[in-house]
């Protein structure tokens, strides 16, 4: 249970971070910082720990939001594939084999890519472009048509 509220907690604090640095008030917070840093050099002399001081913060923030941003991206990423993954299931004439592909190595994933190229050539020969079909349908669809076009 602790583990879940720590979990939460960072869920809330990360969302936040994150919406809050991609605003507008972060980017200028962000480039006043960069002026006044640039600004303050003839002060400084331009000197090494100067230079320092923004090579060590720039790099802090940098290492600091890659994390934020993944964990924001992967939450982003799961959710569109839940919903994608119900419009299939809605579907009747969609393929339940699509549903969790994401799990699918780089090579099957590129020979799905192959079936749905020859699904796209297939559809393009087809005159009704709101016509629906799918892996599994398609090659029986299009001998169906094929036969229909020879007796006319």
């Amino acid at each position: 249970m602790a583990k879940n509220k720590k979990a939460n907690r960072f869920e809330i604090i990360a969302n936040k971070i994150t919406c809050w640095t991609g605003s507008a008030t972060a980017f200028g917070l962000a480039a006043l910082t960069i002026i006044t840093w640039a600004v303050s050099g003839p002060f400084f002399h331009y000197s090494e720990t100067w230079q320092l001081v923004i090579n060590t913060g720039t790099t802090i923030v940098t290492f600091l939001m890659v994390f934020l941003i993944q964990k924001s991206q992967n939450k982003d990423s799961k959710a569109i594939q839940l919903k994608l993954n119900e419009l299939i299931a809605a579907s009747r004439f969609a393929s339940n084999r699509m549903v969790d592909i994401e799990d699918l190595s780089e090579e099957e994933l590129d020979l799905l890519h192959k079936y749905y190229e020859k699904l796209s050539d297939i559809a393009e020969k087809d005159d009704n472009i709101h016509k629906s079909h799918s892996i599994d349908e398609a090659e029986k669809l299009e001998a169906e048509k094929q036969k229909i076009r020879q007796e006319k």
